[in-house]
C-alpha cells in the first residue's frame, strides 16, 4: 500500500482526574492507518486501549495531542469512522433491522435505498431471516453480528472495534473472525482492531501494535507477512507460530520494562 495514511495520531495523551489524584492512561501516543490495511492492537488489561480507540473515534478529547482525518483535525465524532465496543449496544426495542437501519436514519438517509441497504448489510453478516428479531431473542453471537452490520450500513471509511467477540465462546468468536475477516477482503475498509488474543492479531492484521502497560504507548510494531487468504490450514505453519511468539516477546518485553522502571523508581 503506497497511499498516505487515512488517520493519524500524533503525541496523544490522556489524563483521567479521579478522587485518588491523576491517572495518566496514555503518554505519547502516535500511529497512522493506511487506507484499506487491517492492524491489531494489543496490550495488557488497563493500558488505555480502549481510551485510544475513543479519542481516535471522535468520541473523547485527548488531554494531549491530536488526531488528523484525511488530513483535517478531528474535532468530534465523524460519520467517515464506525465503531464497534465489545458491547453490542444494540437498543433493546429495536428490531435488528430497526437497529442496523439507524445509522442512516441519523444521517438523514429513509426511504427504500435505506431499508434496502440495512437488509443487505444483515444478509451480509448471515442474519436474513431474523429482520424482525429483538435483541433479547438474538444468541451473543447473532447480537455481535448485527451491531457489526450497524457499523457497516453507513459505510464508514475506517472502522475501529475494541474486542467485539471476546465475550463470546471460543467457536463462535472462531466464526465471527472468519465473517469478519471475509467482509474486510470484500470492502477493503481501514480496521483498527483491539485484542487480547496474539493468535487472533496474527490471523487477520496486517501489522500488530503492542502497547505497554499504563500509561499506555505503543512499544512495538509487528509486520505480518504472512500470505493472504489466510485459512485455517495455516495456523499450524511455522511462519505463523513465530508470528505469535514475535507477538508475545514484545508484549513480554513491555511488561518487564514497565516492571523495571517502577522498580528503578
Amino acid at each position: 500500500m503506497t497511499e498516505g495514511p487515512i488517520l493519524i495520531g500524533r503525541g496523544i495523551a490522556h489524563c483521567y482526574r479521579t478522587d485518588r489524584g491523576e491517572v495518566w492512561a496514555l503518554r505519547e501516543v502516535s500511529l497512522a492507518l493506511r487506507p484499506g490495511e487491517f492492524v491489531c492492537l494489543v496490550g495488557p488489561s488497563g493500558c488505555g486501549k480502549t481510551t485510544l480507540l475513543r479519542i481516535l473515534a471522535g468520541l473523547l478529547r485527548p488531554t494531549q495531542g491530536e488526531v488528523w482525518l484525511m488530513g483535517q483535525p478531528l474535532r468530534g465524532p465523524d460519520r467517515r469512522i464506525g465503531i464497534v465496543f465489545q458491547k453490542d449496544s444494540l437498543l433493546p426495542w429495536r428490531t435488528a433491522f430497526e437497529n442496523v437501519r439507524l445509522p442512516l436514519e441519523l444521517s438523514g438517509q429513509s426511504g427504500p435505498e435505506a431499508e434496502q441497504r440495512a437488509r443487505a448489510w444483515l444478509r451480509q453478516v448471515g442474519l436474513e431471516g431474523f429482520e424482525d428479531a429483538y435483541p433479547r431473542e438474538l444468541s451473543g453471537g447473532m447480537q455481535h453480528r448485527v451491531a457489526l452490520a450497524r457499523a457497516l450500513a453507513a459505510d464508514p471509511e475506517i472502522l475501529l472495534l475494541d474486542e467485539p467477540f471476546a465475550t463470546l465462546d471460543a467457536l463462535t468468536r472462531e466464526r465471527l473472525n472468519e465473517l469478519l475477516l471475509s467482509l474486510w477482503e470484500r470492502q477493503r475498509k481501514t480496521v483498527l482492531m483491539v485484542t487480547h488474543d496474539v493468535h487472533e492479531a496474527a490471523r487477520l492484521a496486517d501489522r500488530v501494535l503492542v502497547m505497554r502497560p499504563r500509561p499506555g504507548a505503543i512499544v512495538a510494531e509487528i509486520p505480518i507477512s504472512l500470505p493472504r487468504p489466510r485459512g485455517a490450514d495455516r495456523w499450524s505453519h511455522t511462519a505463523f507460530l513465530e508470528t505469535v511468539w514475535a507477538i508475545r516477546q514484545a508484549l513480554g518485553d513491555s511488561t518487564h520494562e514497565e516492571e523495571e522502571n517502577e522498580g528503578g523508581g
